[in-house]
């Protein structure tokens, strides 16, 4: 197994399927940012092969290869990405009065929303595995709370979480609603919600997206 990153001028995204990498493919298709993807198997490990902890130490997806330069954090990429492509727009300009509820929103969802799926998905880490249950019992209600919290904002100030423009915070948040499609409470349960996952799954993008990761769940 080698993974490489010198010697290309297109930018290549580390990824796996569904995974948190797929925030970042979903923009570089939206964009139309011209990449190659290198898929790596987290499921036999990859991520921590002594080739990619050399790219991305954290060995995790996604690092985005860019000029020989990698660079991790999907939050962080999604941004970086979102504002070098001002005609999209999908990021307000840094002057824009819509510009802190942006960041406080993709920031929200990085540090008070994802890292909850890693503790359902991941219970072992914070506890051990004998008391996996008991983590996710008390994970649950918390995500269940975040939709909640997230529905009763589109409600007021909807359909997309900057009122009438979608913006990278959708993207994120449709990711992150993916994830809970096979928990006892899915986003999608939450009308507002749900109505917002329906409007992202139907752009062009999020087709492509799926045919090439091979996705086919919550389509």
């Amino acid at each position: 197994m080698r993974f490489r990153n010198a010697g290309h001028r297109m930018d290549q995204l580390y990824y796996a399927p569904g995974a948190a990498s797929m925030l970042v493919h979903w923009l570089l298709i939206e964009l139309d940012v011209p990449h190659e993807l290198r898929l790596v198997d987290t499921a036999s490990g990859a991520q921590k092969h002594p080739d990619y902890l050399a790219l991305n130490p954290n060995g995790v997806v996604p690092t985005l290869v860019r000029k020989g330069t990698p660079m991790f954090e999907a939050a962080a990429l999604a941004m970086t990405l979102s504002d070098e492509h001002p005609p999209a727009r999908l990021a307000p300009a840094f002057d824009a009065p819509t510009r802190p509820r942006y960041n406080q929103w993709m920031f929200h969802l990085a540090n008070a929303v994802q890292p909850l799926f890693r503790q359902w998905w991941y219970p072992h880490e914070a506890a051990g595995a004998a008391q996996a249950d008991a983590v996710r019992a008390h994970v649950a209600p918390r995500i269940e709370d975040a939709w909640s919290r997230i529905d009763a904002h589109l409600a007021a100030n909807g359909p997309f979480l900057l009122g009438d423009a979608v913006s990278t915070a959708d993207f994120y948040l449709t990711m992150l609603m993916r994830w809970s499609r096979n928990m006892p409470s899915p986003a999608t349960q939450w009308p507002h919600l749900a109505a917002l996952a329906g409007a992202m799954r139907s752009r062009p993008s999020f087709r492509t997206l799926y045919e090439r990761e091979g996705l086919t769940e919550w389509a």
